[in-house]
This record gives C-alpha cells, structure tokens and sequence, in this order.
C-alpha cells in the first residue's frame, strides 16, 4: 500500500514539474494514438511533433536508444503521411474526415515470426553494444524496444494489422523503463497508450471484417 501510495505522489509530483513543452507531447502523443485509430493521416503530424520533444527528454535522461528511436519516429512520420495520403495531389485540401486511400492489411503469423527472430536477434547484437561501449541504462531492454518500435512503425504505416499488437508488448516494457527512470507521467501515458493500441487493434480488425 505504502508504494502505491507512493507512486501516485510521484506521478502528481511529475506532472507538477513537467513543462509546457513536455504537456505539449503528452496531448500530442494522445492525439496521435486517437487520430490513429480514426485512419486520419494527421496522426502523422501530432506524432512527429510529439517525438522531437521526448527525443530531446530521454537524450538528456542517458535512455540513448530511447532518443534514437524517437529521432527515427520523425522521420518515420513523413513516410507515414505520405503512405496514408499516397494517390492524392499534393495541393489538395485536407480534412481530418477524408477518407484514406491505403487499405488495411494482414500479415501471416509465418511472416510475424521471422520478423520477430531477426529483429530480436538485431536487438540483442544493439543491446550489446550498447551496454560495453556507451553508458546507456537498461541497453538490452532499451534497444529491445527500441528495435521493434522501428519495427511496428513501419508496419503501422504500412497499415499492416498487427502493428497494435506489437505496440502491446512494447508499450508495456517501456512502462517499466519510465518508472526506473522516474518518468511517472510518461508512466501513466504508456498505460494510457497500452490500452489504446489494444482498443486500435479491435478496431481496424472489425474494419477489415466489414470490407
């Protein structure tokens, strides 16, 4: 009881010390994941704001892998605009109700699980370097996470399926990165963002059940 207690001090003492900058990418980040779930290709832009924060945030917290992996998030929202948005003239006027052109897509579990190996097998090589070379806490699992986020970014703009399950699993091993690093309100976005990717993934799979 006392921990519990605990930690929601924590987590109200956090979010009193957080900037306007860090408020700005828990919303943005928020936005992003209902945005998502909505097929709207503007969630490509509150999440490449967002990620320029938190890259900025987990550099300064020595969570290397972490700020890689967000600076990749950037990038990675360009692609995701321009996939979701492919087939349309650049000047077109856009609404955050048109409908988007990329369809949703499933991948065989044969496909997942190779995907899987190697990227564990790359995770763990990172995790090594990381770990004897640089001064990164948490190598193996940072570089865990941060591996298959490069992962499941790609497949969510690819609009494959299964990327929420990913985000699942990945989601919930950051929880226990942020609560050692003592990012108690990042702790409780990553809650927030594990139930979504949950809730997305019920979505899209009843999208591709109706079409």
């Amino acid at each position: 009881m006392n921990e519990l207690v605990g930690f929601f001090q924590h987590v109200i003492s956090g979010f009193q010390a957080m900037s306007v900058w860090e408020y700005s990418a828990v919303v943005l980040s928020i936005a992003y994941m209902l945005l998502a779930m909505k097929q709207s290709a503007w969630c490509w832009v509150a999440g490449g704001v967002s990620t320029l924060i938190y890259t900025l945030l987990f550099f300064n917290g020595a969570l290397l892998m972490e700020s890689l992996l967000n600076f990749f998030y950037m990038a990675m929202a360009v692609y995701g605009w321009w996939q979701w948005r492919q087939g349309q003239m650049l000047g077109a006027r856009l609404t955050l109700h048109e409908e988007n052109q990329l369809p949703i897509s499933s991948w065989s579990l044969r496909a997942h699980t190779w995907l899987i190996v190697i990227t564990s097998i790359v995770a763990v090589a990172v995790g090594y370097v990381m770990e004897h070379y640089t001064y990164a806490d948490f190598a193996y699992l940072d570089s865990l996470t941060t591996c298959f986020g490069v992962v499941a970014t790609y497949l969510l703009a690819k609009k494959v399926l299964e990327n929420w399950l990913y985000w699942v699993v990945i989601d919930a091993a950051s929880i226990y990165l942020y609560v050692n690093k003592g990012y108690f309100p990042t702790v409780v976005l990553f809650v927030f963002y594990t139930v979504l990717a949950a809730v997305n993934y019920l979505q899209w799979r009843k999208s591709i059940l109706n079409n």
